[in-house]
């Protein structure tokens, strides 16, 4: 099948279903959907907005778990030109309020007794995913009379011939983790042209099946993930969730997977589950990580457990994919490597906004067709997002090699200046996570009257049993691995070990909360 980038998601389905029909695309706990059987059900679900409706412009919302029925409607929202927004089915009342009137959605699609428990059924109308299923048969048969039969029908739930490039496909919200989430608009031309430089970039083609265990109420399930499968003309094994006994046996079944996309405590509990099995991981194509950063320590465990290394990349609600390591080359730990095909980064100073050299920390800066168009309903905040010649500020930092790999050293609202002097969180989080004792680490700025702020850390032991003495003991030791490893001001002041780390749905760390952890934690050490 054609290569070159489709105009919007509905084309991407078009021509996967043109050229593979009856090829398997999805698969989903015993039931699996070709590409035409997809189609067919994300044109019965166009056929239901139209008759509520639903037409050009309009949002709709969907709560639905991961499923067949999130990838139909998704599709068949696009058929009707209008946007979808994604909700967190972890979301209650207080949450979803605000996304619902931010949004001004035409109506929700959900299952109606979880719309109802999870408050969201007064908020605004409740379509039943299942009406696409019950008039699957009806459009299968449909779309198997003759030419002109089937195109009449298309034609009554595809809005006025389909998407356009610069239609509005995606109001995705952002986790909001430092005020009201803003909901970042993401044309069509935005999310296929994303796709295809995944596709070009990781060698992705259609003899892949990915074996997707993400929420598809993400960018990164949902846009990488079910776009670039559809780009690709790949298949797709989907899961409701991520279960590290059910992966591993994921991994051994026929059809083999080829590619795992991930989030690191994904791959952190993968590795520890085979561990435990005492089993091997197989060796699979490609394996990928984002949405947090991978420590290094992860990243060497797991080329010692698999003989791979782990492809990292970065990228963000508002963007999809920024930058990644390279599919031929060094995978460099600790980096998210160079920009995708098509696609520009650069570090510049905060204050100036000037390019600053390689070596030097900076704000992350990209441009490209990627990029979104803007925040919904903000224009102040996609003002102060952009600069006059489309550079998107990422609110991220960083630094450049002499060769072109970025690292990040954390957001920008996370940097802690510490008597006068600057301290980037993730060189101190690899330096705890380097002790044979620690099972993950956050580190965050707390007030204090002295130095403005200091350095703390909440950190995870992998022996959760350890006594109290020892984790005194321990604590000692942390400090001065730091103060070894890093200028003296940048070893924590103080220390709390906690069981888990508080993370949003994606596996990245509030920052936020850890405060309040370490706010409650005791005095400074």
């Amino acid at each position: 099948m054609t290569r070159s980038r489709p105009a919007s998601t509905w084309e991407a389905l078009e021509r996967a279903s043109a050229a593979r029909e009856g090829a398997p695309f999805l698969s989903f706990e015993g039931t699996t959907l070709t590409f035409g059987a997809l189609r067919a059900r994300a044109l019965a679900f166009a056929a239901a907005l139209a008759e509520r409706g639903v037409g050009p412009g309009d949002r709709v919302a969907l709560f639905l778990p991961n499923g067949p029925s999130y990838v139909a409607a998704f599709l068949g929202t696009h058929a009707r030109r209008a946007a979808v927004v994604p909700l967190n089915t972890q979301y209650r009342a207080g949450e979803l309020t605000h996304l619902v009137a931010d949004s001004a959605a035409a109506l929700a699609v959900a299952d109606p007794s979880a719309a109802e428990a999870a408050g969201l059924a007064p908020l605004l109308p409740i379509l039943d995913p299942r009406v696409a299923e019950e008039s699957e048969g009806a459009a299968a048969a449909t779309a198997a009379r003759a030419a002109t039969a089937a195109t009449a029908a298309t034609s009554a739930a595809v809005a006025d011939g389909g998407p356009r490039p610069d239609d509005l496909a995606l109001v995705a919200y952002t986790s909001g983790t430092t005020g009201r989430s803003k909901g970042a608009m993401l044309a069509h031309a935005n999310l296929t042209a994303n796709a295809a430089a995944v596709v070009a970039a990781w060698r992705w083609t259609e003899a892949d099946r990915l074996l997707l265990t993400l929420p598809l109420f993400h960018v990164h399930g949902l846009c990488v993930g079910v776009v670039g499968s559809l780009v690709a003309g790949g298949a797709i094994d989907l899961r409701r969730r991520f279960d590290a006994a059910e992966v591993l046996e994921a991994l051994g079944a026929l059809p083999p997977p080829t590619m795992f996309f991930g989030v690191p405590t994904m791959y952190a509990r993968l590795l520890d589950e085979a561990r435990e099995r005492g089993v091997a991981l197989p060796r699979l194509r490609l394996w990928v990580s984002g949405s947090a950063p991978l420590s290094p320590e992860t990243f060497r465990r797991f080329e010692e457990a698999a003989g791979q290394r782990i492809l990292e990349r970065y990228g963000m609600t508002e963007t999809g994919m920024n930058l990644t390591n390279p599919y031929d080359g060094e995978r460099r730990a600790g980096t998210v490597g160079l920009p995708f095909p098509g696609q520009e980064a650069r570090i510049v100073d905060r204050a100036t906004r000037a390019p600053l050299p390689d070596g030097e920390v900076g704000e992350v800066e990209v441009r490209g067709p990627n990029v979104f168009r803007g925040y919904w309903r903000r224009p102040d905040a996609t003002a102060e997002a952009f600069d006059p010649d489309g550079w998107f500020r990422t609110g991220d930092l960083g630094w450049r090699s002499a060769d072109g790999y970025v690292t990040l050293t954390g957001r920008a609202h996370d940097l802690i200046i510490t008597g006068g002097f600057n301290v980037y969180p993730r060189e101190v989080e690899d330096v705890l996570r380097g002790h044979p004792a620690v099972e993950d680490a956050a580190v965050v700025g707390l007030p204090d009257a002295d130095l403005g702020e200091c350095v703390a850390a909440a950190v995870v032991l992998r022996d959760p049993s350890t006594s109290d003495a020892a984790r005194a003991a321990l604590e000692a030791d942390l400090v001065s691995l730091c103060r070894a490893s890093l200028a003296p001001y940048k070893k924590p002041r103080r220390v709390a070990f906690v069981g888990d780390l508080p993370r949003n749905a994606m596996g990245k760390v509030r920052k936020d909360a850890v405060r309040a952890l370490l706010a409650a934690s005791g005095s400074p050490g």
